[in-house]
This record gives C-alpha cells, sequence and structure tokens, in this order.
C-alpha cells in the first residue's frame, strides 16, 4: 500500500502505527466505494483532506478520560472509524459506537474494524430504535441540521457529556434555529480544514 503521497498537517501529531492505520482506512474506503459509494465518487481524490483529516480534527475536543463515544448516521466512518484509529494511541480504554442503518454501510464499517483492529461496534439500527447510550461524546457529521440533531443527542448523551458536530458556512444560522426549542451552552471553533467550516462542541442540552 502506497502512503507516501499523504501528508499529515501540523496539528495533527501521531505515532507511524496511527498514520498507517489512517492510510490503510483510506484504501479500504477507496476499494468498497464503487460498489457501496461510501462518499460522493466526484469527491473520492479529496477523501484525505476532506473527510480523513477533517474527521480527525475532532479528537482535539474529547474530554479526558472519556470511554464512550457514539457517532450517529456514520456513513463511511467518517468521523467514527477516523476518531477510533486516533483513539488507539491517546484514549486506549475508548470505545466508539457507529450508527449506521444503511445495510451496506454497516457491513463495510464492520469490515473496516475488523481488518484495523479497532475497538468500535456498529449499531445497524435507525437512531430512534436504539436504547439510550449514555454516551460521554455524541458527534454527527453531514446528518441533519442542529435542530433535527438535538432530541437525538438528548436522548443518546450522558448527563456530563459533550456534542460535537462539525458544519459548515450556515452554522450560525443553525443555532439561532434551534435556539427556539432548545437551551443548551456552546463553544464554536474554526475547523482547520476549511475556511467557512466551523465545529460546534454542546453541553448542559434541555429542551426549552
Amino acid at each position: 500500500m502506497r502512503d507516501d503521497y499523504l501528508t499529515l498537517p501540523d496539528w495533527l501529531d501521531v505515532s507511524r502505527e496511527t498514520f498507517t492505520k489512517l492510510a490503510a482506512f483510506q484504501a479500504l474506503v477507496e476499494k468498497w466505494n464503487p460498489a457501496i459509494n461510501l462518499i460522493s465518487k466526484s469527491r473520492i481524490s479529496e477523501l484525505w483532506d476532506r473527510h480523513i483529516l477533517d474527521s480527525a480534527q475532532l479528537i482535539r475536543f474529547c474530554p479526558p478520560g472519556t470511554i464512550s463515544w457514539c457517532d450517529l448516521g456514520s456513513g463511511g466512518g467518517f468521523p467514527g472509524l477516523v476518531i477510533s484509529i486516533l483513539a488507539q494511541d491517546r484514549f486506549p480504554d475508548l470505545t466508539v459506537t457507529l450508527v449506521e442503518s444503511d445495510r451496506r454501510k454497516a457491513v463495510f464499517l464492520g469490515q473496516a474494524i475488523r481488518e484495523l483492529a479497532l475497538n468500535a461496534v456498529v449499531e445497524a439500527k435507525r437512531i430512534d430504535d436504539l436504547p439510550n447510550l449514555n454516551s460521554q461524546v455524541v458527534s454527527a457529521r453531514a446528518l441533519a441540521s442542529l435542530t433535527d440533531l438535538l432530541p437525538w443527542v438528548q436522548r443518546h448523551l450522558c448527563r456530563d457529556g459533550v456534542a460535537i458536530f462539525p458544519k459548515g458556512a450556515n452554522a450560525q444560522q443553525e443555532v439561532i434555529d434551534a435556539r427556539k426549542n432548545w437551551s443548551f451552552d456552546i463553544e464554536e471553533f474554526s475547523s482547520f480544514t476549511s475556511i467557512e467550516s466551523r465545529i460546534l462542541v454542546l453541553k448542559d442540552i434541555s429542551h426549552a
């Protein structure tokens, strides 16, 4: 497997073993994508920067001592599988639960977990059908608006947990809309991978 064309930004400091697993994950997505369409076929050339590195930056918001992370609508494993790879060095006790109702994508996620020897599990169910996961971190990437995400997050996030959402240029409007019916503490951070994007970190979520 060639990985010499892949580069790590200064903000992502990982071991050689972790880098090799990230590259192996990229190869798996490239292999499976023609059959399952894990990501847009027109974006496959941007897989490393647009999906893997964009997902990797979320690890910086994981609280110390976290052992449970739930990724809603994992799709091709973004950010869930990327977080699981990075966690092997930084959060060795962390288990990532990948929630993906599309059966074909769920099969891919399970195969990637086995091949990469990751501490992760797949829930091939609809989010509404899952029992309360009581997770310390809940994430979702390109799944739904903030207003639509919060009922799911409230159900699956533990009391002192954090929700982490990468959002695009419409992030501020999503926050305004969500505050009409929800109360939450929020911090907003610039994305390392897109000048227009923001990362929203929410705590103390409750229905207003």
